[in-house]
């Protein structure tokens, strides 16, 4: 029981601490205190001290400060997002197994029709379902290493209802259904480059 509720608070710290980050709460520069944060959510200073180190991992604090992530880093992010994800796609072209093909085509489905936070957790699911999908741990560690970061461009993307997003997921489904895997890595590419471009510009305001 303990061990879970730690879990939950770390979860909880977490989430909050990001999401203060990601919608300018916090803004760039700002000094995180533990004890005020702990204070502010009713819970210990430990799992918040873990969510600052995992955020740390992830690019959004460096030092116990908010870090906000430049025109470069984020075409640097990218640079190997495309790389990684391209690379998965065309792997998942050739070897996915039935149950994640299902899982791609249900998330797609939601993309269409779902709610704006379910929108965002199938989007979410997609990516990590082709990465995950490549039994590469060293790929999926690099990947989960920048999910705060991804999670402000999906935020940016979903929220801000970037064009042919889902249309996009659409074809890379089905070019790995197909077995096309230089189509579908071609595609996630692409993707990928129109989701930068999307952010970059609405980033500029």
């Amino acid at each position: 029981m303990g061990k879970k509720t730690t879990q939950l608070a770390y979860v909880q710290a977490y989430e909050y601490i990001r999401d203060r980050i990601l919608n300018g709460e916090l803004e760039r520069g700002t000094k995180l205190v533990e004890e005020r944060l702990a204070e502010e959510m009713g819970i210990s200073r430990t799992p918040v001290r873990d969510s600052i180190r995992k955020l740390e991992q992830e690019g959004l604090i460096r030092e116990k400060r908010v870090v906000n992530p430049s025109d470069m880093d984020l075409r640097h992010i990218f640079q190997v997002r495309m790389l990684l994800e391209g690379f998965a796609a065309s792997h998942c072209a050739t070897y996915m197994r039935e149950a994640d093909l299902e899982k791609l085509k249900q998330c797609v489905e939601i993309g269409r029709t779902g709610e704006l936070e379910e929108v965002m957790a199938a989007n979410k699911e997609f990516h990590d379902v082709i990465v995950g999908a490549t039994n590469n741990p060293v790929m999926i560690d690099i990947i989960d290493r920048m999910q705060s970061i991804i999670y402000l461009f999906r935020k940016t993307v979903v929220h801000h209802k970037r064009p042919l997003l889902i249309e996009e997921h659409d074809e890379i489904y089905q070019a790995i259904l197909n077995h096309q895997p230089e189509e579908a890595e071609r595609l996630m590419k692409a993707h990928l480059q129109l989701d930068l471009e999307f952010c970059l510009n609405w980033m500029k305001g």
